[in-house]
């Protein structure tokens, strides 16, 4: 059975790092992203059907550290291409808004565009 996805995806590999929003310990790295959920690469393999609560880090323009808490639930794990690595893929429960506003912020930083022409 074939399933196509349907929601674009973003590709992030090692730049954001996941953590247990409990212990603040590290968990992976994000892979991608879509508005209702997100591919964890961790250096361990994720429990499947288990829920989790990662918090993402994000500078914020005045120093100071935004966080972004996300309850997740693993719907996948397999071994990465990379030896000794593990993707995971995840469907967030209720993500805020400020999800959203990493998927947008993501997007414009990752994309090309068109150079305004000057008069």
């Amino acid at each position: 059975m074939v399933i196509e996805r349907l929601i674009q995806r973003h590709q992030l590999t090692f730049f954001l790092k996941v953590f247990n929003r409990f212990t603040d310990k590290p968990i992976g790295y994000l892979g991608n992203v879509s508005d209702g959920g997100l591919m964890l690469i961790s250096q361990l393999p994720m429990l499947v059907d288990a829920n989790f609560e990662f918090r993402i880090k994000l500078p914020g323009a005045d120093g100071e550290v935004q966080f972004i808490d996300l309850t997740a639930r693993c719907l996948w794990c397999r071994e990465d291409l990379t030896p000794h690595y593990y993707d995971s893929g995840f469907i967030l429960y209720q993500p805020p808004a400020e999800y959203s506003g990493l998927i947008s912020a993501l997007q414009r930083y990752f994309s090309f565009q068109p150079l305004q022409a000057s008069a």
